[in-house]
């Protein structure tokens, strides 16, 4: 095979048809989005194409043919008609302020305006905004194209400010009403995003936009497909399977289990996350690489500050109106989780239009619950794989005393204020624990009213336990034998150990335990 170029990090379509990197052909949909409509809304996780996207789409419309010779835009386009492009990125800044705002629009605007004039008369930014775009129009006399990328990063960055939220969403709201205003001049509009804001947000005068981020026609506009991924990527799978000495079968399970399992509208086919995929094939090694370049930790304070249970996350079930728009983040954290790509859609209920949602993938839920760690408990997340590990260790080894003097340390040092909800507390650092466990060994975890259950089994054990809140160990020992929690397990060959425990709101921590075998 010869040598490949994978497009890591690459975000321009001219960078990267120019220099030789792989790309994997969308632009069949493309052509399938610039000629059934003008107004278009796409929302995706972080890291999945989507400014590529834009990028495409801007050399399309600037004209650019050379650019498409062998791909399917090459065939499925006559015209090439140029059109005047205005591509707004607001991923290039931080938005602790609304001066972050203020300042990226005027200098976008003052760019624009260099180009095609202005008018002094245009005192505010969207006055400004459909002015260039007037004059662009006249000027070519070829209708315009609007294409903003990353267009709810203000909004997202400042979740948990209501005050700043709200002087941000009064700024964008008139210039993405330009959209409308501007009609009879722009031919083709895309904002793309990780979440979409409704209702009574930035896109409550945008009724001309089309949400296509659930529609199955264009699931497979970013991100990697089953079919693509053989189309593409067949040889590298290969050379991966012998790099890593597994069979081909084996190698093709572990990238599907790993990076695949995004499902944007129900009964649809998977998507594979891209950014993973081509680390993996460039590195020729598996890894959490979507998880390295950073999680948002608004996503975290959003559960905290909604006293979320964190067992509630995966399975949870919602209404379209949750996966649809995230006013209600102040209330409930999930919409935000979804868009975000931490939860995708598992199964759909048609008769009553629910969705089920679930992590989509071992990459996603290993480094979620791994990224919650420092959030809930005072072990810093360097040392929360270490932890893990003995943990892991103990109860493959019967260390009983071991495993729990550990699992104290997850309690230690917890303030008064994170306890609040002490059941809820203890329930949430129970289920980090045992769900970063349950990658290694077999983990079944129960909550219902202050109390945990929990089986947990080894090649050599069976751990049946039970945590009270404010009782005692004796006490969830005896309900262990009262409610038949062991009986499934009593004809097993490996050794059985039934463990009541007990969790002190006094202390705040597991203040005693107790073992009895068989």
């Amino acid at each position: 095979m010869s040598q490949r170029i994978y497009p890591i990090g690459v975000q321009s379509f001219e960078k990267l048809r120019k220099d030789g990197y792989l790309y994997v052909d969308k632009t069949a949909l493309i052509h399938q989005l610039v000629t059934t409509g003008s107004y278009y809304f796409l929302s995706r996780p972080r890291r999945f194409g989507k400014s590529l996207l834009i990028s495409t789409l801007q050399a399309y419309f600037e004209g650019k043919k050379e650019l498409f010779k062998g791909l399917a835009m090459e065939q499925l386009e006559q015209k090439w008609t140029v059109h005047p492009v205005f591509h707004l990125d607001l991923n290039i800044e931080k938005y602790g302020s609304v001066e972050s705002l203020e300042n990226i629009l005027e200098s976008n605007l003052s760019y624009w305006e260099g180009i095609y004039g202005q008018n002094p008369a245009e005192k505010s930014l969207s006055l400004r905004f459909a002015g260039v775009i007037r004059r662009a129009c006249e000027k070519t006399g070829e209708r315009v194209v609007v294409l903003i990328d990353e267009y709810d990063k203000p909004l997202l960055q400042s979740i948990g400010n209501k005050a700043v939220q709200t002087e941000l969403r009064n700024m964008l709201k008139p210039f993405y009403g330009v959209l409308k205003t501007m009609d009879g001049c722009i031919r083709f509009a895309l904002l793309t995003g990780v979440t979409k804001f409704g209702k009574v947000s930035v896109f409550s005068d945008l009724n001309n936009l089309r949400d296509i981020s659930m529609l199955p026609a264009y699931i497979e506009i970013c991100g990697i497909s089953e079919q693509e991924l053989h189309t593409y990527f067949e040889e590298d799978i290969e050379v991966l399977a012998v790099s890593q000495q597994e069979a081909i079968d084996e190698i093709t399970e572990k990238l599907r289990t790993r990076y695949d399992g995004y499902h944007f509208a129900p009964n649809t086919g998977g998507i594979y996350n891209p950014f993973s995929v081509l680390n993996t094939f460039a590195n020729m090694a598996f890894g959490s690489y979507w998880f390295e370049t950073g999680t948002p930790t608004y996503l975290v304070e959003l559960l905290k500050n909604n006293d979320y249970p964190l067992e509630g996350v995966n399975g949870t079930v919602v209404g379209i109106e949750a996966l649809s728009g995230v006013d209600a983040a102040d209330t409930d954290p999930i919409p935000v989780i979804f868009q975000s790509g931490y939860l995708t859609i598992k199964d759909y209920d048609s008769e009553f239009d629910l969705y089920t949602l679930g992590y989509p993938n071992k990459e996603v839920e290993e480094g979620f619950v791994k990224f919650l760690v420092p959030f809930y408990c005072p072990i810093p997340e360097s040392k929360s794989g270490f932890q893990i590990k003995n943990f892991i260790r103990e109860v493959r080894t019967g260390d009983i005393d071991g495993f729990f003097t550990r699992l104290r340390s997850f309690f230690s040092d917890t303030t008064y204020e994170l306890v609040r909800q002490q059941e809820l507390h203890y329930s949430n650092v129970l289920y980090i624990v045992f769900r970063l466990m349950g990658f290694y060994t077999q983990v079944e975890y129960h909550t219902n009213n202050g109390r945990v259950d929990l089986v947990l089994q080894t090649p050599d054990y069976i751990y049946v336990m039970e945590f009270k809140l404010n009782g005692t160990a004796e006490e969830a020992l005896q309900q262990i034998n009262d409610k038949g929690y062991a009986l499934p397990f009593e004809k097993d060959s490996r050794t059985l150990y039934k463990i009541g425990v007990n969790f002190s709101p006094v202390t705040r921590n597991i203040d005693n335990w107790i073992v009895e075998e068989g």
